[in-house]
C-alpha cells in the first residue's frame, strides 16, 4: 500500500491528539471563566501580536511537576504547557524584513493554577531567555498571575527555594534586547518581579500590581485586602510603575506593537503635519500657556506619537515619535506644571528615557521651556539635589545624536538638564522666535542684580518704574534673536523648519554599527 501526503500514522496522530490539549476550543470552561471576567486567552493575544501563522510555540506539552497527586492525564487536561505559552514569531512583518521582526513572545496563563511559576516553567523561561540572548530576539511578556507556585512534587523537598536562573536570566536581557511588560487582572510577587525588569509596562485599566498577594500580606500580619486593593492602577500609574494605561487587553497588544516598532527601525510610509501650525503654538504673549503636546503631535509624523508614563514626573513629558520614518525619543518641559520647572520626579523620568532610547540607538529630541530646577525646601526635600542631576550624566554620556529645540525658556540649570548639560552637546540645538536665554527667572535676576540701585530710590513709583524698565531691557537681551549674537545655540529658525532640521540631522547620523555587547550594563528600572 502506497502512502497519501495526507495519510496521518498512529505516532503523528497521537502527537496531534497530545497538542490538542492545548487548544482554546478543546478547554470550553476554562475559556468560559476568562470571558466572564471580561478576558481573553493567553493565544487570543499572541495572535492578534504576531504576524498570521508565524508563533512557534516552545514546550507546549509540558506539564506541571505534580505527578504525585495527580494522573497523567489530568496533567494534560488541567495544566497545559505548565502554565506557559512561549514561543518566536514575526511582530509587525508587514512594515520590517524578517531578521527585524523576529520575537520571542511569552504569556502566563492565568487558566492554568492561576498563572503561578512552577518548577517546569521556570525551565521552560530559562530556555527562553538563554534563546532570547543569544540570538538578539526583542521579548513581549504577558505577566499575569499569581506568583511562586506552591504545590509542585520538588516543593516538598528539602531546598532553599531561590536557587533558580530565571531572574538572573531575565535580568542580564535588560539593555541588550527590548523587554516589553504587558499585564491585565492581577499579577503578583515572582510574576511582577519579572514585569518590573521590563523596559516598559503596559497595563490594561482592571489590573493590579503589587510584590506581595493577598496570602502573602495577610501571612504577614500585614492585614487582610482584596487583590485589587494591593496594586490598583488609581496608584500605580501616578507614582511611575506603570509606563502606559490602556482600556483592555486588545489595546494593549496594539500597543505593545507600536512601541515595539520604534525599535524595530525605520518605516517607508509616513505622514508629515502641516509645519505652518508650529509658527502660532506658542502665544506672543510670553505670561500666556500652551500645550507641549500640540507642538510634539505636530513636529511628528501623523499618528506615530506613543507617550511613556504621562502621568507620572508630569513636568517633564517623554515620547517615542517618528520623523520621516525614523524613530526619535523626545523629552520635553511641560510648561503646564510648575511652569516646566524640573522636580526630582522629572528628572528620574527623563534621565531613565535617555539611558532607554541611547541603549537601543534612538536618537533624542529635546524641546525646552523650562525656568530651571525647581527651588525651596519642599522639593530640597525629595532629594533633588542627587535627582536633578541624573538628567546631567544620562545626557552627557550618550552617544546617539541629541537634537535640540528652544521653545520658550531657557533658563539655568534645568535648560543644563536638558541638553546633557551643555548647549554644545546636541549635534543641533535650535531656537524659535519665541525662545529667551537666562541664568534665571529674568524678574529675581533684576530684584538681585541691582537691589542697592533700586533700594537708592526712594520715590516709589520711581523705584518700581526703574524697576519695570529693568526688567524690560533684560528680556530684549534674552530674547533669542539677541542673544544669538553671543552664538552658543546654532540658529534662530522659523518654527516651520524645525522638522527639516531634524530630518537633517537624521540623515547625516552614521548607522550605529552591529553590537556585540551591552553599550548598558542594564536599563534602570526606574
Amino acid at each position: 500500500m502506497i502512502n497519501q501526503p495526507d495519510d496521518v500514522r498512529k505516532d503523528l496522530d497521537e502527537v496531534l491528539e497530545r497538542h490538542a490539549y492545548t487548544l482554546d476550543e478543546n478547554r470550553p470552561q476554562s475559556v468560559q471563566k476568562r470571558y466572564d471576567r471580561g478576558y481573553r486567552m493567553p493565544r487570543e493575544n499572541i495572535d492578534q501580536l504576531v504576524d498570521p501563522g508565524s508563533f512557534k510555540e516552545y514546550g507546549a506539552l509540558v506539564v506541571a511537576n505534580r505527578h504525585s497527586r495527580m494522573s497523567d492525564q489530568e496533567l494534560r487536561e488541567e495544566t497545559p504547557a505548565d502554565g506557559l505559552v512561549a514561543g518566536i514569531a514575526s511582530v509587525n512583518g508587514d512594515a520590517f524584513p524578517p531578521e527585524l521582526a523576529r520575537t520571542m513572545v511569552i504569556s502566563y496563563d492565568y487558566t492554568v493554577l492561576a498563572g503561578t511559576q512552577g518548577n517546569r516553567n521556570h525551565y521552560k523561561q530559562d530556555r527562553m531567555f538563554e534563546l532570547a540572548e543569544r540570538f538578539r530576539l526583542p521579548l513581549v511578556f504577558f505577566t499575569e498571575g499569581g506568583g511562586g507556585r506552591p504545590g509542585d512534587d520538588n516543593s516538598l523537598e528539602p531546598r532553599v527555594a531561590f536557587d533558580t536562573h530565571t531572574f538572573t536570566q531575565f535580568s542580564r536581557l535588560s539593555a541588550l534586547v527590548p523587554l516589553v511588560g504587558v499585564t491585565n487582572g492581577r499579577c503578583f510577587a515572582g510574576n511582577t518581579a519579572l514585569l518590573a525588569c521590563c523596559d516598559v509596562i503596559i497595563a490594561t485599566e482592571g489590573s493590579t500590581v503589587a510584590m506581595g498577594g493577598p496570602a502573602m500580606v495577610e501571612s504577614g500580619g500585614l492585614g487582610v485586602y482584596t487583590p485589587e486593593e494591593l496594586g490598583p492602577m488609581s496608584f500605580q500609574v501616578p507614582n511611575g510603575v506603570v509606563d502606559i494605561l490602556v482600556k483592555d487587553e486588545e489595546e494593549a497588544v496594539e500597543t505593545a506593537k507600536q512601541y515595539l516598532a520604534y525599535f524595530q527601525g525605520s518605516i517607508s510610509d509616513w505622514e508629515a503635519p502641516d509645519q505652518r501650525k508650529l509658527r502660532h503654538i506658542v502665544p506672543e504673549n510670553r505670561m500666556r500657556l500652551y500645550d507641549m503636546r500640540e507642538v510634539i503631535k505636530t513636529i511628528a509624523d501623523v499618528d506615530s506619537v506613543l507617550e511613556i508614563r504621562e502621568k507620572f514626573g508630569i513636568g517633564i513629558i517623554t515620547a517615542f515619535i517618528r520623523i520621516e520614518g525614523r524613530p526619535v525619543g523626545v523629552i520635553a518641559n511641560n510648561p503646564h506644571h510648575i511652569s516646566g520647572a524640573i522636580d526630582s520626579d522629572g528628572a528620574d523620568k527623563g534621565a531613565r528615557f535617555i539611558k532607554l532610547c541611547d541603549a537601543f540607538d534612538i536618537p533624542i529630541l529635546s524641546l525646552m521651556d523650562t525656568p530651571g530646577m525647581m527651588v525651596g525646601p519642599d522639593v530640597e526635600s525629595t532629594a533633588l539635589v542627587r535627582h536633578c542631576v541624573r538628567l546631567f550624566n544620562a545626557g552627557a554620556n550618550v552617544t546617539v545624536p541629541m537634537f535640540g529645540v528652544v521653545v520658550r525658556k531657557a533658563y539655568g540649570l534645568g535648560v543644563v538638564g536638558m541638553v546633557g548639560a551643555s548647549a554644545l552637546v546636541p549635534m543641533l540645538n535650535v531656537s524659535w522666535p519665541t525662545g529667551e536665554f537666562a541664568g534665571m527667572a529674568i524678574e529675581g535676576s533684576v530684584k538681585l542684580g541691582y537691589r542697592k540701585e533700586l533700594e537708592e530710590i526712594e520715590d516709589p513709583h520711581e523705584r518700581l518704574a526703574e524697576y519695570e524698565r529693568r526688567v524690560e531691557e533684560a528680556y530684549e537681551s534674552a530674547k533669542a534673536v539677541n542673544a544669538v549674537a553671543g552664538f552658543g545655540i546654532d540658529d534662530v529658525i522659523d518654527p516651520a523648519e524645525t522638522r527639516s532640521w531634524i530630518a537633517m540631522g537624521l540623515t547625516n547620523n552614521p548607522q550605529p554599527e552591529k553590537r556585540i555587547k551591552k553599550k548598558y550594563p542594564f536599563i534602570d528600572t526606574w
